[in-house]
């Protein structure tokens, strides 16, 4: 099959039952590597490891950069086919690394596919900034944000899977990179495949030894899908920094009236509970939270938490969350927008602390769970507290549960205003991105 087909950005996963790199052959580019078992990065999935092996001269220089090296002087002009870089997992016929992968639906587990992601892009990311001279001191790429990531069909962990992804637009520092999951279906003679899970990330490049911004190299689209995407990721980034605007402009035209509203609810719980609505829940009750020390197997080439790791962590707490909160097991559909604030460092306190924002009941054959999980890194030696990340999911849980239990969702109000700005924040940035959508 035309898939299977080895190609010079195709990197084949392979399960970790043990190491592939224990017994490598000892070739002259090896043995002067560090092993690949003690690089960041091993303890977090298949994928990983493969990616960092990969690419290991760029990564190399990463964790050993040559000392007083000046920057880059000149960027470059790129192709998105240039970064351009495919994972094949061989789920068909690697029964280890599909045991690695399967949820108890028999599914992809989506939180490790999450982690996977975020570290492609990571490596695609390096690729583009990548000035292949080994003299100048290489950029610190970081995530950023999350612009969306969309489950648009269920993904088999029976049948084999393909990433593939590339820089699809760049600003003076910033990169957005687009990752496409393709699930690939044998049926008899006949195979097909389709998109099962789009995502976009946004990396920033910061000098690796002032820490300021620093500019990345051009990209320079040469196809017309190509130049869309270039547009379309352009629209995005003027969007992002238009949102500000409008939501202040929201606040000045009748935003009390929308906040009061929201309250009406809430305030009957909180002053006469033996008649408020039971269809309804307040915000606080549907709360879980999960705590833990992040351990140096978690970190990144760069010595901080990875971003992967982060998303894998809050979807597992925001799946618990919906399942506790609908009584039925939860299908996911998509990340909203996530922005990462602050870096997580090894030997951080994080306090992971989700709840139902507010559900979507107008469609009775997909309700819509929208959870909210917000990531603290904590001091308690210094009593300070600060968020770091803050992720939007969304799910559903699947017709054919819901009638076989006749479980009704309940509809979700918050108690406080603080709580309903929350609300009303994610509404109105769903109600423009669909606004934007139609538009193009």
């Amino acid at each position: 099959m035309e898939y299977k087909s080895s190609s010079p950005n195709t990197i084949p996963v392979v399960s970790t039952f043990a190491t592939p790199f224990d017994n490598n052959s000892s070739s002259p580019a090896t043995e002067t590597r560090k092993p690949i078992a003690l690089w960041p990065g091993m303890y977090h999935s298949p994928v990983t490891n493969a990616l960092w092996e990969a690419r290991s001269q760029i990564f190399e220089r990463l964790l050993d950069p040559p000392k007083d090296a000046p920057p880059q002087s000149e960027l470059l002009t790129k192709t998105p086919n240039q970064s351009r870089t495919s994972i094949l997992y061989n789920f068909s016929s690697d029964y280890i690394l599909r045991e690695q992968y399967r949820d108890p639906c028999n599914e992809v587990r989506i939180g490790k596919l999450l982690e996977d992601l975020d570290a492609l892009a990571g490596t695609i990311s390096v690729k583009h900034c990548s000035d292949d001279d080994c003299t100048t001191r290489p950029l610190l790429l970081v995530t950023a944000s999350v612009d969306k990531i969309v489950l648009k069909k269920p993904i088999s962990v029976d049948n084999d899977l393909k990433i593939v992804g590339s820089v699809i637009w760049v600003g003076r520092s910033s990169i957005e990179i687009q990752l496409e999951v393709i699930q690939f279906i044998q049926e008899g003679p006949d195979a097909s495949s389709s998109v099962v899970l789009t995502a976009n990330f946004i990396f920033v490049a910061r000098d690796s030894k002032t820490g300021k911004a620093a500019p990345v190299n051009r990209l320079s689209p040469e196809t017309e899908q190509e130049k869309l995407r270039y547009e379309e990721a352009e629209a995005r980034s003027n969007l992002r920094k238009k949102k500000g605007v409008q939501e202040r402009r929201g606040c000045e035209n009748g935003e009390f009236n929308r906040l009061q509203a929201l309250l009406a609810e809430g305030r009957i719980f909180c002053d006469m509970p033996a008649l408020a609505d039971r269809n309804s829940i307040l915000m606080r009750d549907t709360r879980l939270e999960n705590s833990l020390i992040c351990q140096p197997q978690q970190r990144n080439i760069h010595g901080r938490i990875f971003g992967g790791f982060l998303m894998h962590r809050a979807f597992e707490l925001a799946f618990s969350t919906t399942y506790a909160f609908a009584g039925l097991v939860p299908y996911f559909l998509e990340v909203d927008h996530v922005d990462f604030l602050r870096p997580v460092d090894v030997g951080d306190f994080l306090r992971l602390k989700s709840c139902v924002l507010y559900t979507e009941l107008e469609n009775p054959e997909q309700p819509l769970i929208n959870i909210e999980v917000v990531a603290h890194v904590t001091r308690p030696e210094l009593r300070l507290s600060e968020v770091s990340n803050t992720f939007y999911f969304t799910f559903t849980v699947r017709p054919e549960a819901k009638a076989a239990n006749g479980l009704r969702i309940r509809n979700v109000v918050p108690a406080t205003e603080e709580e309903a700005h929350r609300v009303l924040e994610r509404m109105d940035a769903e109600t423009l991105r669909s606004n934007k959508r139609i538009q193009n």
